[in-house]
């Protein structure tokens, strides 16, 4: 085959054939719409709002709870079944006497769509008025009030009276479920997300209603609990508070939570969140939606993972040989005793630790003439969907900047061997445990020196001649790249506790001991890492925006 033809042939398998567009009149303009693109999304696009409940973009439409009814209509056809045209060289549309569910229903050429017409205003009331009769009166209790969307939309579209006069259907209540979820069948409308999310998504079908008519309830299959390790998912999309967190549950208000965009560090997978925080406290995360990394989901076992920011035993003041010091003199003697050591430093960082913190530690190496540095590396066993095989958020980030050019931890055994026979005199630590690095007890008490920077204590802080107390991941600013090469953005949630500082600001100040020169700001740091990383030219944290940037494009 000759060079031409392999080249054609690439192109023909690479290149994706183009999606035919549609003309769809919505509230009276005509817009252009993919073909295959739900109705409902379509208008949403166009700027028409439309309320629903059991729609939800990730999942399937089984068109249940009608509140996305809209009037539709269809180009009026002349006797030859031509579509008639206007003034405007537009279809005429012949608008149906009865309302159509959006949700469930494609675009299609000429398809005419009313969103706010007095038959749709009137079909909202209808609905609404029909899931708030057996509905109880529990907001004040309830854990999704604030961003519950039955309340929403009976404000926004419902009738401020009720005429019903029986007394309402009574169903389970607190009931559970699931190692991590409670269910109130009464608060339940019945829009089926859940049961869709755990068989279509989370592939365990252990959700169903039983039951005929007005008692018609959601539980869990004979046998069956909800303990799937993305059974939280079901909380976020609930739309009203019929699954309820027991985490989170009469914890916190929602509208006295502060929201912080920032990212997942549990694994490589770097899931985009949420971090609903007050008072410098944690109360629950939650996942963001980003569809280039996790798409609107989270694992339990890492939105779970914050209680260790608020440990009572978190390291919060400079430490110099067991005392207390102030932070000017717990750095000058972590730089006395390095520059003691000569070349006989070596390093174990992180691969929880961000870029901007990476560059400075290799920058730290070569100022200490060094090239004994590593990372620890974390293999675990994946689950093939968003929690990743490897259990850094940052090794990619690592690899990039040189830190674990190789096979991360390659030179671990080396620096245990070398602390084993006296060659190396210091280490310094960062975020790692060194004694899970292949370094005994024994040994860390040989060293001249040991630098600790870590937010937790650990058996090995207890030999360290310096103790440096760093910030946590929420705690911080900076970037990651996840195991699919995307850079990705950290935000400050919270604030360190007690003197903590962050560590990229340590390492700073720990080089300027050592007479190097190193930047002032975090945005001034990233600029300095991408000059001199071809792979980051052009970008600063601002680039990189809310939904990351993908250096492998």
């Amino acid at each position: 085959m000759s060079a031409t033809a392999t080249t054609a042939e690439t192109k023909t398998e690479n290149t994706a054939p183009a999606v035919p567009m549609v003309n769809v009149q919505i509230d009276g303009e005509w817009k252009q719409f993919p073909k295959g693109t739900r109705l409902i999304e379509a208008c949403m696009k166009a700027g028409s709002y439309v309320p629903h409940y059991c729609y939800h973009p990730a999942l399937s439409s089984p068109g249940n709870c009608r509140m996305c009814l809209i009037e539709m209509g269809t180009p009026k056809m002349s006797p030859d079944r031509k579509p008639e045209l206007g003034e405007d060289g537009r279809p005429v549309i012949a608008w149906s006497p009865r309302p159509a569910i959006s949700c469930a229903i494609e675009v299609s050429e000429g398809l005419g769509v009313r969103t706010n017409s007095p038959l749709v205003e009137e079909c909202r009331k209808g609905v609404l008025e029909f899931l708030l009769i057996n509905h109880p009166l529990d907001c004040p209790i309830c854990d999704k009030a604030g961003e519950c969307r039955l309340q929403e939309f009976s404000v926004e579209y419902g009738k401020a009276d009720s005429r019903f006069e029986d007394d309402k259907v009574k169903k389970p209540k607190r009931v559970d479920i699931g190692e991590r979820i409670v269910l109130d069948d009464e608060r339940c409308i019945l829009c089926s997300r859940c049961i869709r999310f755990m068989n279509e998504v989370a592939k365990d079908d252990c959700l169903g209603f039983v039951d005929r008519g007005g008692h018609t309830h959601l539980t869990v299959h004979p046998g069956k609990r909800l303990d799937s390790n993305y059974s939280l998912n079901t909380v976020d999309i609930c739309p009203v508070g019929a699954l309820t967190s027991k985490d989170f549950r009469f914890k916190m208000r929602v509208w006295f939570l502060k929201e912080t965009k920032t990212i997942d560090v549990s694994c490589g997978t770097g899931s985009n969140i949420l971090i609903g925080s007050r008072e410098n406290k944690v109360h629950r995360i939650t996942p963001r939606e980003n569809e280039a990394v996790n798409s609107f989901w989270i694992p339990d076992s890492h939105r779970l993972n914050y209680t260790y920011l608020h440990r009572e035993d978190r390291l919060n003041e400079p430490v110099v040989k067991g005392e207390a010091v102030r932070w000017k003199d717990a750095v000058s003697a972590a730089a006395e005793s390095l520059k003691a050591a000569g070349h006989s430093v070596a390093i174990i960082a992180s691969g929880r630790m961000t870029n901007e913190e990476l560059f400075l530690v290799k920058r730290l190496a070569a100022t200490l003439g060094t090239d004994l540095i590593d990372i620890r590396p974390r293999a675990q066993k994946g689950d093939g969907f968003l929690v990743s095989d490897d259990g850094n958020p940052n090794t990619s980030g690592a690899k990039l900047l040189g830190i674990a050019s190789g096979t991360p931890g390659s030179k671990l055994p080396e620096i245990a061997a070398g602390i084993a026979a006296g060659r190396i005199t210091s280490l310094v630590v960062l975020g790692e445990n060194p004694l899970n690095c292949g370094i005994s007890e024994a040994d860390l008490s040989k060293l001249s020196s040991l630098v600790v920077l870590d937010i937790l204590p650990n058996a090995a802080t207890k030999h360290a001649s310096v103790i440096l107390p760093g910030s946590a991941a929420y705690e911080k600013r900076g970037s990651m790249v996840n195991v699919n090469g995307r850079l990705q953005r950290l935000n400050r949630a919270l604030t360190a506790p007690g003197h903590a500082r962050d560590d990229w600001e340590i390492l700073a100040e720990l080089l300027r001991a050592l007479g190097a020169e190193t930047a002032s700001s975090i945005e001034d740091l990233f600029k300095q890492m991408a000059a001199a990383t071809p792979a980051l030219a052009g970008l600063n944290l601002g680039k990189i925006g809310d939904l990351g940037v993908d250096l492998k494009a």
